[in-house]
């Protein structure tokens, strides 16, 4: 018999549905389409999955790459979205709750804690505003008729009018009341009520402190989402640590028959007659599937795994609405226990000027996510996880100066929380200093970009897209698409392209 010809290629696997990145709206994306039984892959860059939702381990600790303040796991209405990714795959998550959602240390001594109990955070707010009493009630009551829309109806994809339709004759006021707030921006609705400039500066940082811009460009849905779940399924932190969520979906995945891949780079999205219909990896495999997704930026999506001079118009137009957001400088510290002062909250927002907002190291997040779970340090310790807006153009230079601008930053941080942590300097156990290019190495984002934010005021949420893109069989998901930036926002944003791609494939 003669040989087979050298040139011959085996058959390449063949998927339903292949899913760029593991972030936690990549997972929702998938295990929501394996659970309705499509043949998904994800492919993961990393050694984990979770993205900015990751974790990793040092010396004793288990630090979270991200935030710690999670909301999307409660246990009523429709907004707890995380909890409801979850249960679709048939797993769960033992979760803590906190009563306090921020400790705010602002300019002119606002001091303030942000309860879980909403009477009692009004009351705390209006007791340094006392002639604004009734414009701060009207307010958040207002971002309450926003959430009360959203919670009455399940939360798919906005570009499927059969869903439209059926949510409308289902809950006609609800979507009625979100057609009113879609094009508003939160400082818009604040300034109805409200005119001392302080408090509108505190609405200010309310926004600013997760997505990232100022009231003015703030979705009002997004506000809305926030400042009531706060209230309503509350803040509640994984057992284990924020990486666990992103762990248990991945359980969940391949119970329902999905797989997922690690260190299995997408270096180019595969495209025949102007449609999507593969990738290929650093190591030069091809996966070829009939839908794909990008959890990646769509600066990476659009530039980098596409050819950028074939970039739709639609992407050209939408870069120029958005630009990227700051990244971060961020201290994983390891302290002392006796360096937190009694009645220490988990999560802390330190500001000094509000003229600085938004300027580099101008506001500092603080989270102790070992006041919860203490099991995440070394007996006797804690973790504080600090981080401050930052640009990657602030990084550049040889490796000695890399490493000193490091030092020399934790070493201003540290200062600064010294105000409200004494003695923290002298109790330290363990740091490691992240900047924008820690998190553009290990997380795979442009510029190391926590995600795209309005380059001028838009009308609320009209200007993001949706999942579907102008490249037929690709999809974005997660904070580049609608609704933003946030765990929960994002697996929003996977319920939705899931839901999308079920339909356009017949699911």
């Amino acid at each position: 018999m003669r040989a087979a010809s050298s040139s011959f290629q085996p058959l390449v696997p063949s998927f339903d549905v292949i899913v760029i990145g593991s972030g936690i709206g990549g997972l929702v994306t998938a295990t929501q389409l394996a659970a309705k039984g499509a043949k998904v892959l994800v492919l993961e860059r990393y050694i984990i999955s979770g993205g900015s939702a990751g974790y990793f381990e040092r010396e004793g600790y288990r630090f979270d790459v991200g935030a710690s303040m999670i909301f999307g796991l409660g246990s009523g209405g429709t907004t707890n979205l995380l909890t409801k990714a979850l249960a679709a795959v048939d797993v769960s998550l033992e979760t803590i709750p906190d009563s306090v959602q921020i400790h705010y240390h602002l300019p002119q001594g606002l001091d303030l804690k942000v309860h879980q109990n909403y009477e009692k955070f009004l009351q705390e707010l209006t007791a340094y505003f006392p002639h604004e009493r009734q414009g701060i009630r009207s307010f958040y009551d207002q971002c309450w008729k926003v959430f009360n829309c959203l919670n009455k109806m399940e939360l798919l994809s906005l570009e499927e009018p059969r869903y439209l339709t059926q949510a409308f004759f289902q809950h006609p006021l609800a979507c009625l009341g979100l057609a009113k707030y879609l094009p508003q921006n939160a400082g818009d609705v604040a300034r109805r009520y409200i005119k001392d400039p302080q408090l509108l500066k505190f609405i200010d940082i309310e926004c600013y402190c997760w997505s990232v811009v100022p009231a003015d460009m703030t979705p009002m849905i997004n506000a809305g989402m926030v400042f009531s779940d706060r209230h309503y399924g509350g803040i509640n932190y994984p057992k284990g640590g924020v990486g666990q969520i992103a762990q248990k979906l991945v359980e969940g995945l391949e119970k329902t028959g999905g797989q997922i891949q690690y260190q299995a780079r997408v270096t180019k999205i595969i495209t025949e007659n102007k449609q999507a219909v593969g990738v290929k990896l650093a190591s030069g495999k091809v996966y070829r599937a009939k839908k794909i997704v990008s959890n990646a930026t769509r600066w990476d999506t659009f530039e980098k795994l596409l050819p950028s001079e074939e970039m739709p118009n639609a992407e050209r137009k939408w870069q120029q609405r958005y630009r990227k957001s700051s990244s971060f400088l961020s201290l994983h510290l390891g302290v002392k226990a006796e360096v937190l002062p009694k009645d220490t909250e988990c999560h802390h927002i330190l500001l000094a000027d509000w003229e600085k907002m938004q300027a580099a190291e101008g506001t500092i997040f603080v989270s102790i996510p070992t006041l919860l779970d203490p099991d995440l340090a070394p007996p006797g310790y804690h973790i504080i996880h600090t981080f401050t807006p930052n640009w990657i153009a602030d990084w550049q230079g040889s490796v000695s100066e890399y490493e000193q601008k490091k030092e020399e930053a934790a070493g201003r941080i540290i200062q600064r929380l010294e105000k409200i942590f004494p003695g923290l300097d002298a109790g330290l156990d363990f740091m490691e200093v992240g900047t924008p290019r820690t998190h553009r190495r290990f997380l795979g984002r442009e510029d190391g970009t926590y995600g795209p934010i309005p380059r001028r005021k838009l009308m609320g949420l009209l200007g993001m897209p949706f999942n579907r893109t102008d490249v037929p069989g690709l999809y974005c998901v997660g904070d580049s698409t609608f609704p933003g930036q946030g765990l929960n926002a994002v697996a929003f944003s996977g319920f939705a392209c899931a839901h999308r791609i079920a339909v356009d494939l017949g699911f």
